[in-house]
């Protein structure tokens, strides 16, 4: 047996180093095959199998919204465009594909490939002559035109094209269906030629923020022909778009975006469109291997967190990027395309940062923004959340129907209805990585089992990952294979874990710092076992106007408030839920709590349900903690703003003296919470 362990951090500039060692190669100058050139690539959707919690909440998709959008929305029920009809033709139907399609694969669902076949079908087989596709335009209905690139304002808008290539993407990927390669290559002709004179923003100012996702697709679809023109193509988009690159480096874009809330420039600030743009200077890396989108990349994203960062590891933006005070506002669209982001950021450049930012934003931020049965959604979740009503809160968008905080399939902006379902079965699909050395990559953790082809031989193995994390410490991998195969195998040693224990076939032989992806070369045998183990320690850490969030592992908790359900209607919006809290939330942690938080926190462990659902009932962590009451701390308007904290992180107002233990909870599983608390003495 011959075995070899490395292990390499990947931080801040000494990535930078570490790519200009490892890929050998000038600035600008293209490579001949970006799958080849980049540390990881995503595998086959069919390849990943989730077990466990994450299968519950799957299925718990598939009997909902995930599977039956079509069924119980009426834009996307009636008269489909992406069918030929004279309904929704814009973004909500690719939306809901975009996670549908994975979801069919990734459970094996017969009833629910035959339902995205429909759409898939119907575009690559009504694309027209020129490669143009997309819903009828009224161009062509009313005046029977015929698309071009000499006539392309005949056609209609850039942006939902760009959704249903993603879309068509993720079904190659489950499929390996090969009408994708040309229709997508039709299309990309098409598009370079009509880019001269219909330019990206023609038709919206959406397109123009988002050209990253048309690039994405168009250099992938190169790592496959190695056509030159589509990085013709890609350049062409990246100059027409938004310069997201050259914004999140330069840095008064973060500073902008932190004290602007008006009119001027709002797009640039838009959540959903800074999620999409994260992705922007690593595609321009992965196409010109230019270092400075690397750094330009790093900066942004930490200038995002720190001005706008809430514990639950998303940014706020409800709509516009507003701030890190935990009375802001996230719309779950933010949320899903950020994770998409980081999934699509860690491919390409191999950073530890970003696949720890994408498990924190996962566990946390995500499951809480839908109801239990995946039918009706949050537009805006915030992070210390009294009460879940109709309001205006503090919102940059509040709307006057006041419909942005309530539970509903329809309240708020739908996109987020369409939209949510890429969440939760993108992450599944990222769990593992391939690599260029033909090994295997677990980056993200989960239960699943990954069935492949591995190492010069190219052998089938199936690896199961046994485990119940994020809710315990351990992760077990058993190996099946029908003879010995030689790969690495890479796994991902969080930030968060001072000191990992890796044993195998019941000995232990490795203890890893974190915040590091460790290598495991060796030749894997029928049966062999391997366990991952993270301690996870309890902390605190700082977030906005002086507050404190407990920590556990990857986990962010909560105090755990019972819940009052109220169901209303809305006109316009239908019907939704309101949530109000039973019991007093007005608590400061004790400072003792910050000072040494083993000695102050207990910690309760549950068996996880059979029956999975991110709900309080189900929540298989409690921890202990002593607060006292702040009394005048109380909402306004249904915002509990946050008390004032001097310099050393104390609240000096008025706190009763009696010490009381509180209950805290992972913050996924709560609707009302704290999250962020003051510190009392």
């Amino acid at each position: 047996m011959t075995m070899r362990i490395s292990s390499f951090r990947i931080t801040g500039f000494a990535f930078l180093t570490f790519c200009l060692a490892s890929f050998q190669i000038n600035a600008q100058k293209t490579t001949t095959s970006f799958l080849e050139s980049q540390p990881y690539h995503q595998l086959p959707i069919t390849a990943i199998k989730p077990k466990g919690w994450l299968l519950d909440q799957l299925h718990i998709m598939q009997d909902g919204t995930t599977g039956h959008l079509d069924e119980v929305y009426a834009k996307v029920k009636n008269d489909n465009g992406w069918l030929g009809g004279r309904g929704d033709g814009w973004e909500e139907t690719p939306y809901w594909l975009d996670g549908a399609v994975p979801l069919a694969y990734l459970l094996d669902d017969k009833v629910m490939k035959e339902k995205v076949l429909r759409y898939i079908n119907w575009t690559i087989e009504n694309q027209r002559p020129s490669g143009y596709f997309g819903p009828v335009t009224k161009e062509e209905r009313v005046k029977k035109v015929l698309i071009t690139p000499e006539n392309c304002e005949a056609g209609e808008d850039w942006w939902p094209k760009m959704v249903m290539l993603k879309v068509m993407r993720q079904y190659f990927l489950a499929s390996d269906d090969q009408r994708v390669i040309p229709f997508m290559t039709k299309y990309f002709k098409y598009q370079l030629q009509a880019l001269k004179s219909c330019p990206i923003k023609k038709w919206s100012e959406w397109a123009e923020s988002r050209g990253a996702d048309n690039i994405m697709i168009a250099q992938w679809l190169y790592s496959i022909n190695h056509d030159k023109s589509l990085i013709e193509l890609a350049n062409l988009i990246e100059t027409q778009s938004f310069q997201w690159s050259e914004w999140f480096g330069n840095r008064t874009w973060a500073i902008g975006a932190a004290t602007q809330q008006n009119d001027d420039h709002w797009m640039r600030r838009h959540a959903v469109n800074v999620a999409m743009a994260l992705k922007s200077p690593s595609m321009n890396y992965q196409r010109t291997k230019d270092l400075k989108y690397l750094s330009q990349l790093k900066t942004g994203f930490n200038d995002l967190m720190t001005l706008h960062g809430l514990p639950m590891g998303i940014f706020s933006g409800d709509e516009d990027i507003h701030g890190n005070a935990p009375t802001q506002g996230v719309e779950l669209c933010a949320i899903t395309e950020a994770m998409f982001s980081l999934e699509e950021i860690i491919g390409i450049t191999g950073d530890i940062q970003y696949m720890d930012a994408l498990e924190r934003m996962t566990f946390n931020a995500l499951p809480t923004q839908t109801t239990d049965d995946y039918n009706a959604k949050q537009y805006f979740q915030i992070a210390n959340q009294v009460q879940i009503s109709r309001g205006v809160f503090d919102f940059s968008l509040p709307f006057e129907r006041e419909m942005n905080n309530v539970l509903g399939m329809r309240s708020g902006y739908t996109c987020c209805l369409a939209n949510m379902h890429q969440g939760w079965t993108k992450f599944a699909s990222h769990l593992w990585y391939g690599t260029s050395a033909k090994g295997l990559a677990a980056l993200e953790y989960s239960p699943n089992e990954i069935t492949t082809k591995v190492g010069k031989t190219n052998t089938e193995i199936t690896i199961k990952e046994i485990t119940n994390y994020p809710f315990e410490d351990k992760i077990n991998f058993e190996f099946i294979t029908s003879k010995d195969v030689a790969f690495p195998m890479q796994l991902r040693i969080p930030s968060w874990c001072k000191e990992a224990v890796l044993t195998l076939n019941g000995r232990e032989f490795k203890r890893e710092k974190g915040g590091q992806v460790i290598t495991i070369d060796r030749i894997w045998k029928n049966n062999d076992k391997l366990i991952l183990e993270f301690p996870m320690e309890m902390t605190t850490s700082n977030w906005g106007r002086n507050s404190r969030t407990i920590e556990r592992g990857p986990l962010v908790y909560a105090l755990k408030l019972e819940e009052k359900w109220e169901k209303g209607n809305q006109k316009e919006e239908g019907d939704y839920f309101s949530v109000y809290p039973k019991s007093d939330w007005n608590y400061g942690l004790l400072e003792n709590i910050v000072k040494d938080p083993k000695a102050y926190l207990t910690v309760e462990v549950k068996p996880i349900s059979d029956k999975f659902v991110w709900n309080l009932q189900h929540a298989p962590i409690e921890i202990t903690a002593p607060a006292k009451k702040i009394p005048n701390w109380k909402a306004v308007d249904g915002v509990a703003h946050q008390p004032v904290s001097d310099r050393t992180g104390i609240y000096r107002g008025e706190v009763e003296q009696k010490t009381e233990k509180i209950k805290l909870v992972p913050y996924g599983f709560t609707k009302v919470r704290i999250v962020a608390f003051p510190v009392v003495k």
